[in-house]
C-alpha cells in the first residue's frame, strides 16, 4: 500500500527545547494511523507541521510523493485538541463559512451541512449561536467542520474529549465509515483501548524521538512474553524444565488461575498436555500484551534512569 504521507528525518527545535529529533513515518494510504506519545513528546509538534501551521527545521513532509506545500492544505482536514469555534456565530452559517474557506460553493455546502446535521440528530440547533451548545455538540459540530469538504488525509486530535459513552461510539463509527469511504486518518489520542479499536498501524514517539512503529498486530507480537493464563479445578503444581508459573491464585471451590511461562522452543500444545494430565482445564489463553502495556514498558525504556527512578 502506497503511502499518503511520509515523514522523513523530521527535526524541531523552539529555542532550547528541542521537539522533534530525526523522526521519521510513513502513512499508508486507507488506513487509520495512531500517533501515541506522553505529553510534551512532539506529537503535536509534527501535526502542526504536517498541516503547515509551522515548518520543519531540517528534513522534511511528502504528501503523495511531493514535497508538502501549500496546495496541499485543502486535501487535509485537522481537528485540533484545543477546539476552535467562533461562540456568537450561528452553527449553520459557521460551517457555511468553514465550508467556503475550504473551496466548497455555497450550494454544494448547505447540502453536505444539511446532511451532517442530520447524521449528528441536532439539525434543530442550525440556528443557535455555538455558546449555547453542550461541550459535546460543540465537538459535533466542529467533527462536522474538519471533515465536510472531503479531505483525503484527517487529522483528530483526541476526538472523544468531552464525548459520552453513546457519543464516542458515533464518532467512532464515523471515522470508520470515513476510512472505508477512502480517507485516511491520523488518531492522536492517550485512550489505548480506541487505539486497539480503531487502528491499523501506530507509532509512539517519546522524549522528541520515534521509539516505536508498525502494524498493531505485528508490535503486539512482537512483545509475545510466551506466557499463557489458565483457569481450572485441582492443585497445579508445575515442576517442569519447560515451563514456570509465575502467578497461582486459589478460588472458590477447588478452582485455581495461573500464568504460566513456556521456556524458549517449547509449543503451547506441550504446556496444554501436561495441564490435561494433572488438572481440569476451564480456560487456556495467550496472554498478548495491550497496546497500554506495550506503551508504557516503551516509554519507560527510552526515560533517563534519573526519571524512571523518580516515576517508581
Amino acid at each position: 500500500m502506497k503511502p499518503i504521507l511520509e515523514a522523513i528525518d523530521v527535526r524541531k527545535a523552539y529555542a532550547a527545547h528541542v521537539a522533534l529529533s530525526g523522526v521519521s513515518l510513513s502513512i499508508p494510504e486507507g488506513s487509520i494511523f495512531g500517533l501515541l506519545g506522553p505529553n510534551g513528546a512532539g506529537k503535536t509538534s509534527l501535526i502542526r507541521i504536517i498541516t503547515q501551521i509551522t515548518a520543519a527545521d531540517e528534513g522534511e513532509i511528502r504528501f503523495r510523493g511531493e514535497r508538502l506545500n501549500p496546495s496541499h492544505i485543502a486535501q487535509i482536514g485537522y481537528l485540533p485538541e484545543e477546539r476552535g469555534l467562533y461562540k456568537k456565530m450561528k452553527v449553520g452559517e459557521q460551517l457555511l463559512y468553514l465550508a467556503q474557506l475550504r473551496g466548497l460553493t455555497r450550494s454544494d455546502a448547505t447540502q453536505r451541512i444539511k446532511q451532517w446535521l442530520n447524521r449528528f440528530e441536532i439539525k434543530e440547533w442550525a440556528n443557535k449561536n455555538v455558546e449555547d451548545l453542550s461541550k459535546g455538540m460543540q465537538q459535533k459540530v466542529q467533527f462536522i467542520a474538519t471533515v465536510m469538504h472531503q479531505p483525503s488525509l484527517i487529522i483528530l486530535d483526541e476526538p472523544f474529549s468531552g464525548f459520552d459513552p453513546i457519543n464516542a461510539n458515533l464518532i467512532k463509527d464515523e471515522i470508520l465509515e470515513l476510512r472505508k469511504q477512502g480517507a485516511t486518518i491520523i488518531f492522536s489520542t492517550h485512550r489505548m483501548e480506541s487505539v486497539e479499536e480503531l487502528c491499523d498501524s501506530i507509532a509512539l514517539i517519546n522524549r522528541s524521538r520515534k521509539v516505536l512503529d508498525g502494524p498493531v498486530g505485528l508490535i503486539r507480537d512482537q512483545f509475545k512474553t510466551n506466557t499463557y493464563a489458565v483457569e481450572g479445578k485441582g492443585k497445579l503444581i508445575v515442576v517442569h524444565p519447560d515451563f514456570e508459573v509465575v502467578e497461582q491464585t486459589e478460588r472458590e471451590n477447588g478452582h485455581f488461575y495461573a500464568r504460566v511461562q513456556l521456556h524458549a522452543g517449547v509449543r503451547p500444545n506441550d504446556l496444554l498436555r501436561y495441564l490435561i494430565n494433572n488438572v481440569e482445564v476451564d480456560s487456556f489463553r495467550e496472554l498478548i500484551p495491550s497496546i497500554n502495556e506495550i506503551f508504557i514498558r516503551r516509554v519507560r525504556e527510552t526515560m533517563p534512569e534519573t526519571l524512571v527512578e523518580e516515576t517508581v
